[in-house]
């Protein structure tokens, strides 16, 4: 049995998404890529244009679950508002295409992917690269991002299955 999980890195400017692919315990990339907004553009214009976008991906990939990455409250208020926001409308359209959606804190994403909560961007840009067999590390680091949240999600879903089955 396969599963499809699209990971997804919110933001205004820059949405990455990443979808992984889990067969018989191997993973591997299906595609990733980002979902961006013209610089200067109002927020409500930025956010249509990023639920257009996520929704005609989820469209046209159908993936069997999704992984989002929880807020993280940084000292920068407005970035952690305009993410608050990206997240919403993330979780509103995953919500109307009835994907599951699993939520998933920085630190527990680096601790799956790198095998330690502090690892830096690099090393869990290359821990992707090598967890996914790919010849390079995806651009942009956004991308990278939503990989990395949605091989989290590929390594957790068997516990999460085996506990709903309890």
């Amino acid at each position: 049995m396969t599963m499809q999980t699209i990971g997804i890195d919110p933001g205004t400017a820059i949405m990455g998404w990443g979808i992984v692919e889990e067969m018989g315990g191997t993973l591997r990339s299906v595609d990733y890529g980002a979902l961006t907004t013209p610089a200067g553009s109002e927020p409500a214009q930025r956010l249509l244009l990023l639920y257009q976008g996520l929704t005609d991906l989820l469209h046209q990939r159908k993936p069997d679950a999704a992984a989002v990455e929880e807020l993280f409250f940084s000292r920068n208020v407005t970035t952690a508002l305009a993410v608050g926001q990206a997240r919403g409308i993330v979780l509103l359209a995953l919500a109307l295409a009835d994907i599951p959606v699993f939520e998933y804190k920085p630190r527990e994403v680096k601790q799956a992917v790198a095998g330690y909560g502090g690892a830096d961007k690099r090393q869990m840009q290359e821990m992707v690269r090598m967890t996914l067999g790919l010849p390079s590390i995806p651009r942009p680091d956004d991308a990278a991002d939503a990989l990395a949240i949605a091989i989290c999600h590929s390594y957790t879903a068997p516990m999460l299955r085996r506990i709903a089955e309890s």
